[in-house]
């Protein structure tokens, strides 16, 4: 019984992994040059984002355990046909970094969001530098289907990095609305010069390392302006 209680385990937890590494591979985002962005036909209308109804979620991890939390929109529009999103822009605000760690003490949480957007003297450049990088822009470059998957493409800039990323979103338009989500996917943080932490770029951090993966969730919800 033991013997078989083990092998459903193991088998189970190589089927389980195999198909994790699958799904990270399928959106784990290969960054590229800077594209055109990509410009509204004369039948496209203007999308506001409503601001407060959109919203981006990340995570991060180390072999300690992990962090995660919600950066705001400032601002952005879309531009879409009554069938589909033909361009677009997104102003990410860096000073919005915000922690959501469930059971984290209100010091500790305050400390994480510091340190993030690099307000603390000393630590600036570790991650986001926000007094220097006070925003990071998305602006959308294309929209195609894979295999019946709609992937939203957009040069994404980053502390004055731009690099071209693709990503799988699912959107809803109805003339008035358009509500875009994207499924989780992963960019790797040094790509965009955050390199505090990872040990592709320093040596001798044994198990203090943080992952060069960071997860990304993006929930937009525009309405067509008047």
């Amino acid at each position: 019984m033991k013997k078989r209680v083990l092998n459903f385990v193991l088998v189970a937890g190589i089927t389980f992994g195999s198909v994790a590494c699958k799904n990270d591979k399928e959106n784990k985002v290969e960054p590229g040059e800077a594209q055109q962005a990509a410009v509204a036909g004369e039948e496209a209308m203007t999308y506001e984002i409503d601001t407060t109804q959109s919203t981006i979620e990340w995570r991060g991890t180390k072999p300690t355990g992990e962090h995660q939390g919600t950066i705001n929109i400032q601002d952005g529009t879309l531009m879409a046909t009554t069938e589909e999103i033909t361009s677009g822009r997104v102003v990410i605000d860096m000073n919005s970094i915000n922690v959501t760690d469930e059971g984290i003490a209100p010091d500790d949480k305050t400390s994480l969001e510091n340190h993030l957007k690099g307000t603390v003297e000393g630590k600036e450049t570790d991650f986001f530098n926000v007094n220097k990088f006070p925003t990071a822009t998305f602006e959308i470059t294309g929209v195609t289907e894979e295999n019946g998957q709609k992937m939203l493409q957009g040069n994404l800039t980053l502390k004055e990095e731009t690099k071209n990323i693709q990503f799988p979103v699912n959107s809803n338009l109805d003339g008035e609305t358009i509500t875009l989500e994207s499924e989780t996917f992963t960019i790797d943080r040094t790509d965009w010069g955050v390199n505090y932490g990872s040990k592709s770029v320093f040596d001798n951090l044994g198990d203090k390392f943080i992952s060069d993966e960071m997860e990304l969730t993006i929930n937009v919800t525009a309405r067509r302006a008047e």
